[in-house]
């Protein structure tokens, strides 16, 4: 039997931490591995005791992005057999960009290709100093096609291209100044700048964060018109009237802690 190409740990406050596990090939993935993680976020996706979804890399790298064995085996594709495994791969980044639950990317070293279109999915990205970052598809005469909408998503037009086009690595720093990283933390600090925001997300309601997550990726780019304003109205109406909605109020007024914060 094969190593699993990934590590899954539930915690009992309903954190859930997914280790990419090839780090002999600094976690790299292939169609084996694509297909595992987007098994594996689909089944997380409809678990109601998972809160919140970190993911992470073993070893000295977050992921590489496309495994060399598997690329190699692709020069030989036809255009089907190619259009089969991108997408897999598009499959992949959309289920863990449309996770209901809060996802936080703790990049612990370098995130390329791939990898830095994972990094683009999640909703909360913290670094080590150390990592690195690229979208380095065009200096193997290809492109960053189906991470392109979450990379842009997440740094905009104007950055997008810059990184797209010159294949150049950056640093953490410049991640977090152009917006694909939140925050950067010395390599010891990694763990507990994780723990610090999972702290600030399971204070939160469950189906009120993945509400707002839907929001945020609702609204974005859309303009402040009559039909966005009753669409948001029809959201928080229809949330109030939820028994968590009644719960995380009535904890308030009564000074105490809400039914979810165990």
């Amino acid at each position: 039997m094969s190593d699993p190409t990934f590590l899954l740990e539930r915690r009992p406050d309903g954190v859930v931490r997914l280790t990419l596990s090839r780090p002999a090939i600094h976690n790299a993935f292939d169609d084996l591995q694509i297909a595992e993680l987007s098994a594996a976020f689909g089944e997380l996706a409809g678990d109601d005791a998972v809160r919140a979804v970190v993911l992470t890399g073993a070893g000295r790298s977050f992921s590489a992005g496309a495994d060399l064995n598997w690329m190699r085996r692709t020069t030989v594709y036809g255009e089907a057999e190619n259009l089969r495994d991108a997408n897999a791969l598009a499959a992949l980044m959309k289920a863990l960009y449309e996770l209901p639950q809060p996802t936080v990317a703790r990049v612990n070293g370098a995130a390329l290709g791939g990898g830095t279109g994972l990094v683009a999915c999640c909703d909360i990205v913290i670094a080590g100093e150390s990592a690195v970052f690229g979208t380095t598809e065009v200096r193997l005469g290809i492109m960053p096609a189906v991470i392109g909408p979450y990379v842009i998503a997440a740094i905009g037009l104007r950055q997008a291209r810059r990184l797209m086009l010159t294949g150049e690595r950056i640093t953490a720093y410049e991640a977090a100044r152009i917006g694909l990283v939140h925050e950067v933390v010395a390599a010891d600090q990694l763990d507990p700048a994780v723990e610090r925001i999972l702290s600030h997300l399971l204070k939160g309601g469950p189906r009120a964060l993945a509400a707002a997550k839907r929001l945020v990726r609702d609204l974005a780019g859309r303009p402040i018109d009559q039909e966005l304003i009753d669409d948001t109205a029809r959201r928080i109406a229809a949330l109030r009237a939820t028994p968590e909605a009644r719960e995380g109020l009535s904890a308030f007024l009564e000074k105490r802690m809400p039914g979810w914060i165990g």
